[in-house]
Parts: structure tokens; sequence; C-alpha cells
């Protein structure tokens, strides 16, 4: 007789089945888990740096780089084109105004000279030769006025005699009418010769005036194009220092082309590059500090270049007080450029974890050190040691500050001893 037989509820092959679901749940939790940011990494304590937040005096500032200058600089230009010839003097020389640096040769400047100096002795003699024929043709009227003179007073002495002669009925009417328009005639010429005389004057003043005029023009180019044949030698124009001088025996320079400065020894300035993001923050004014042979020295901004280029521009900073002792033209200086007052804020130390966080988040570090986690903060200004905390930490607060390139996703460090 068949019985019926019990089917087993936990069968081997079902046991494993579901073992098996289990194991790839747990495998695709796992996944997630670890996968979600919420993953820890172990971190050897003495392999990172941690930080203290804590309150205290903040002053935004930035590092720049300067540049010892000379207080004033005087440049040298080519003024008039030509080859170099001589050198009186080397790079570096000490100079006194006037003094000769170089000499240029220019062939044709010299005979537009020489040709400018024959157009005026020729213009001189021109005037020379004017004026002697004016004067004599004065005095050719003057002789002329001397007869017309002469001949009105003897036309006048025998006019008045035979108007007495004919009042006496001595002479017939005839005889004195005839003198007497010949008086008149004469009192005419010499109306006419005082005018002939003085326009003479007249158009010889205005001759004269013409040709003097003519002639100072003529040596005033003549003064100038001398000038130009004498700033062929290249002197000093200031005492000072000769640097940078770019100049070499034959070497052709052009007009206008920079062949040297002179540093006046005064005193120095500090010529400074800065990022162009800080360009609406800078103004004259603003003072700066940097250390010189363990000392600390301080700066002010004098001059601001706004003029941009390769994303920074350049301040003129001078020395407040006297400068270091042994400075020299051309050493570039580490100094830190001040762009707040001081105040009070939270401080957080500088270290690598900006380059990776970008100031947004950072590991704080558990009251009991075992371990530290990610927390949200907001960082305002900053200067070369710390960041000014807005929010998102108190003081006290321990934080990682240390480069967290190795972290990845990770939301939690577990730190060990």
């Amino acid at each position: 007789m068949d019985r019926v037989i019990e089917k087993k509820k936990w069968s081997k092959k079902r046991i494993l089945t579901i073992a098996g679901v289990l194991g790839l749940a747990a495998l695709i939790a796992g996944s997630i888990y670890f996968t979600s940011g919420k993953s820890k990494l172990n971190v050897d304590a003495e392999r990172i740096t941690i930080s203290e937040v804590k309150q205290g005096i903040f002053q935004e500032n930035i590092p720049v780089n300067g540049i010892v200058l000379p207080l004033t600089t005087i440049y040298m230009d080519a003024q008039e084109g030509g080859r170099v010839e001589e050198k009186y003097v080397e790079d570096g020389a000490m100079m006194k105004k006037g003094e000769p640096i170089l000499r240029l040769s220019n062939t044709d400047l010299q005979l537009s000279l020489v040709n400018q100096e024959t157009q005026v002795y020729n213009l001189l003699t021109q005037m020379q030769i004017a004026k002697n024929a004016a004067r004599q043709n004065t005095i050719t009227n003057l002789n002329q006025q001397t007869d017309v003179d002469n001949q009105l007073k003897e036309a006048e002495r025998v006019y008045n005699l035979n108007k007495k002669l004919y009042e006496q009925k001595a002479i017939g009417l005839q005889e004195f009418k005839q003198s007497e328009n010949t008086y008149n005639y004469q009192m005419e010429k010499k109306k006419l010769s005082n005018q002939t005389i003085d326009q003479d004057k007249m158009a010889t003043a205005q001759q004269v005036d013409q040709a003097t005029q003519s002639y100072q023009g003529s040596q005033n180019a003549l003064n100038v194009m001398r000038k130009k044949v004498g700033d062929l030698i290249v002197r000093a124009p200031i005492d000072g220092q000769l640097t940078s001088l770019d100049a070499e025996i034959g070497q052709s320079k052009n007009k206008g082309e920079r062949l040297g400065q002179i540093d006046v020894m005064s005193g120095f300035k500090v010529r400074v590059d800065v990022d162009e993001h800080y360009i609406s923050r800078i103004y004259n004014g603003l003072k700066g500090s940097f250390t010189f042979a363990g000392k600390e020295y301080k700066l002010e901004i004098k001059k601001v270049y706004t003029q941009v280029t390769g994303g920074r521009f350049q301040v003129d900073m001078e020395f407040i007080g006297d400068a270091p002792q042994g400075i020299r033209r051309g050493q570039t200086l580490q100094i830190v450029l001040a762009l707040s007052d001081e105040r009070q804020a939270l401080l957080l130390p500088k270290g690598g974890f900006y380059q990776q966080t970008g100031g947004n988040w950072i590991f704080k570090v558990r009251e009991n050190g075992s371990g530290a986690y990610k927390v949200d903060i907001q960082l305002g200004n900053q200067n070369k040691d710390y960041f000014e905390v807005v929010n998102g930490l108190q003081p006290g607060d321990k934080v990682v500050t240390s480069s967290y390139e190795n972290y990845g996703n990770m939301q939690e460090l577990i730190l060990k001893k």
C-alpha cells in the first residue's frame, strides 16, 4: 500500500539558494555603503597636521615680490641717430651732469649743418648788400633834397625881390609872374622831396626789419642744427650712476632708441608686482613690511600703475624711515602687503587641505581624538598664515589642515597613533 512521503521544508538546495541571495544582498548593501560617501579610512595621526582654531588678531595681507630701484631714474634716448664712434665711460660709472658718455657720427646731419651755415652766411651777405644800397639811396635823396632846398631859397629870394619891384612899378607883370611861378614850383618840389625821403625811410626800415627777421630765423635754424650735431655726443643729464648702457663701438642707433639710464643715488624705492585680482583694493597709502638682516622694515605705496600686463600690475613703494644698510639696486624683496586694518577674528591656520576642498569643508577631529569627520565651513579673507573663519567652526576646534590628496571621497578618518 502506497504512503504519502512528506516533503522537507528546508532542503539543502533551498538553504543554499537562500544563503546565496542573502550573500548577494549583503554584497550589494556593502557596495552601496562604501560608495555612498559613508566610507572611512585609517590614517596614521603622525603623518597628518592637526591645527587648532583660535580667536586672535587678523589682518588681511598678501605676499608679493618687489625689486629695489633708485628713487629717481633718468632715461637717456638717442636724440639723433648715428653710429657709435667712441665710448668715454663704461656701465656703472659715476657721472657728473654734462660729462660725455659716448659719441655718435651722422654724416647726413653734419652735411646739413654745413649747408645751413652757408645759407646763413649768404643771407647775411645779401642783407649787408641791401643795407648798403639803402644807405646809398638815402644819401642820394638827401643830396637831391639839398639841391631842392637851395633852389627853393633862390626862387623865394627872386620872388620877394620882384614883388617889391613890381609894387614900385620897376618891373612888369610878366617878370613878376615868372618869379612867382618859379617859387611855387620849388615849393611843390620841396614837398615832393620830403615825401620821397619819408617813403624811403619807411621802405628802408621795412626792408631792414624783414631782412633781420629772415636772418634771425635762419640763425635759429642754424642753432637748432648745431644742437642736433652737438647731441651726437651723449652727455649725463644729471649727477648719478650710469646703468643699463647699451652701446658698442660700430653699432648703429636709431633716433629715440634707448641708450641707458642715470640712477640718482639719493634713495631707493621698491617696484612691486601684484595680481590683477587685487587691483580694486590697492591704493596709495597701503603699507607693507619685510625682513632684512633680521630686522623688520616698513614700506608705503606711493604710486599705482593701473596697466595690467600678463595678469599683473605694478606699484611703487617707498621706505618709511631709512632704507636698510647694504641694500642694492636690483635686489628682490619678499614683502607682506596689508590690505586691511587689524581686527579680531576666528583664525584657521593655512594648509594643503584648501587645494582639495576650496575652503568649503574640512575634517574636524573628535574630542577624544579617535577620528575626524567631514564638516561644511565658510571661509572669509586670508593672509599668509591664516584663513578667517566665517561659519562652521568654533574656538578650540581641532581640524586636519594637511593635504587631502589621498582621501578621495572619504567621509571620516580613523586616526591611529
